[in-house]
C-alpha cells in the first residue's frame, strides 16, 4: 500500500492526483491547499489523511471549525507544509504547489528519504543543482509528473547508459496563440490567455503555456531531470498534445511517449513506477486523430522561452531569477496591470539582473528569487 503525502490537493494536479488514489485505494496521508476551505473539507472526509494544512492561517481555523468532528490534525502555513512534506506515515510526497513555495517543501522531504512524485516546476528550475545533489547524497527517486518529462522518462526505460542518447525532443502545444504575430498579442487579454486548447490547467500554468515561459522551465528542468547539455534538448510545436516528448538515441531511432491529453496518466505512472496499472484515462485512438503535425518554434514572438535558455546558459542563479520574474509578471499580467507581451521583457531584464555567482547556497537561491520579484515589481510601469 502506498501512503501518500500530495501537497496542493485542491488544484487541478492535486485533484486528479486525487481521482488516481481513488481508483487505486492509495492512502493518502497528507493533503495541503492554499485557502480553498470548502474543497478541502470535502477531500477530508473522502480520503481520510491524518494531517492537512492551509496555507491560509484564517481559511485553517475556518477548517478546523469544519472538520471539528474528524480525527485530523490541522495546520497553517510553510511549517505546516513542511509537516506534511516530512511526515513520518507518508513514503510519498507528491508536490504538486504552483511557484517558488514548493522548494522549501521539496527539499526537507529529500532530507526525509520521501520518495518524490514531482510537478512543481520551480523545485528544478530555481533548486537545480542543489535539489539534484540532495537527492544523490539522500538515495531519494524523483519521479516526474509533468506529462514531458514523464515521457522522456518512459522512453528511456531501457536505455543502456545515457551515452546512448542523441537528444531529447520537448513538444509543446503552441498554446492558444499560436500562429499569432508579436503585434497580434499587444492587445490579449488575460480571458484570451486562459483559453487552453488542449490541456485543463490553473491559471498560472496556463498564461505560461500561453507565452510559451512553460516550455522554457521545462527545458531548465529536463536539464537536471536527465542530465543533458543544453544543446541536446529540442522544443518542437506539436499542436495535438498526443505525443508527450521523445528520446532520439545514437542510431537515430527515436522513441516517443504517446497519450490523450490527460494528467492522469503521467500522475498514476509516478505513483505506480515501476509498475503499470488499468487507468481511468481512455486509450489514444491514432485513427481518430488522423494525423499528426509538428512545427519549430516562433521564438521571435514568443520570447519567454529564450529567456529561459539564456539563463540556463549564463548557469548560477541566472534561472531561479527568470522563474521569479515571471510568477510576479503573471500576477500582473491577470490584474490588468500589464501588456502579455511585456511578460517576457520583464522577465528577461529581471534574469539579467540575477547576482553573479556559481557557487551557491539555498539562502542565495531565495535572494535572487527576491531580487527578480522587486525588480519587476517596481519596474513594470
Amino acid at each position: 500500500m502506498k501512503n501518500l503525502s500530495i501537497l496542493g490537493s485542491t488544484g487541478s494536479i492535486g485533484t486528479q492526483s486525487l481521482d488516481v488514489c481513488r481508483m487505486h485505494a492509495y492512502s493518502v496521508k497528507c493533503l495541503t491547499a492554499n485557502k480553498d476551505v470548502k474543497k478541502m473539507e470535502t477531500q477530508i472526509r473522502e480520503f481520510n489523511p491524518e494531517l492537512v494544512c492551509m496555507m491560509n492561517e484564517d481559511a485553517a481555523e475556518d477548517l478546523k471549525t469544519r472538520v471539528a468532528d474528524l480525527p485530523v490534525k490541522v495546520t497553517c502555513g510553510m511549517q505546516g507544509l513542511i509537516e506534511c512534506a516530512t511526515y513520518s506515515g507518508a513514503d510519498t510526497v507528491l508536490n504538486s504547489v504552483v511557484g517558488m513555495i514548493g522548494l522549501l517543501p521539496t527539499i526537507e522531504a529529500i532530507k526525509a528519504k520521501k520518495t518524490i512524485a514531482l510537478a512543481n516546476k520551480e523545485t528544478l528550475v530555481a533548486g537545480g543543482s542543489l535539489v539534484i545533489r540532495l537527492a544523490k547524497e539522500n538515495g531519494v527517486s524523483i519521479l516526474p509528473v509533468d506529462s514531458e518529462h514523464s515521457a522522456i522518462f518512459q522512453a528511456l526505460q531501457g536505455c543502456p547508459s545515457k551515452d546512448a542518447v542523441k537528444k531529447i525532443i520537448l513538444t509543446a502545444s503552441g498554446g492558444p496563440f499560436f500562429g499569432k504575430t508579436l503585434s497580434e498579442l499587444e492587445d490579449v487579454t488575460p480571458a484570451d490567455a486562459l483559453k487552453h486548447p488542449n490541456w485543463n490547467m490553473g491559471a498560472k500554468i496556463t498564461i505560461d503555456s500561453a507565452t510559451m515561459m512553460n516550455k522554457g522551465l521545462e527545458f531548465i528542468e529536463a536539464k537536471w531531470l536527465f542530465d543533458m547539455p543544453n544543446d541536446a534538448i529540442e522544443i518542437v510545436v506539436h499542436r495535438e498534445s498526443v505525443v508527450h516528448s521523445a528520446i532520439v538515441y545514437k542510431d537515430n531511432s527515436v522513441i516517443a511517449q504517446l497519450g490523450v491529453p490527460d494528467m492522469r496518466i503521467p500522475i498514476q505512472y509516478a505513483l505506480t513506477y515501476p509498475a503499470r496499472e488499468e487507468s481511468p484515462v481512455q486509450e489514444l485512438s491514432l485513427a481518430d486523430y488522423g494525423k499528426l503535425t509538428f512545427f519549430e518554434p516562433d521564438y521571435k514572438t514568443f520570447k519567454c522561452i529564450d529567456v529561459c535558455k539564456k539563463a540556463i546558459a549564463l548557469g548560477g542563479l541566472h534561472p531561479a531569477a527568470a522563474n521569479g520574474a515571471n510568477e510576479e509578471s503573471v500576477k500582473l499580467f491577470l490584474n490588468g496591470k500589464i501588456k502579455f507581451t511585456d511578460i517576457a521583457y520583464l522577465n528577461e531584464e529581471a534574469m539579467l539582473n540575477a547576482p553573479d555567482k556559481t557557487d551557491f547556497t539555498l539562502s542565495d537561491v531565495l535572494e535572487a528569487d527576491r531580487i527578480a520579484r522587486e525588480f519587476v515589481i517596481h519596474n513594470y510601469q
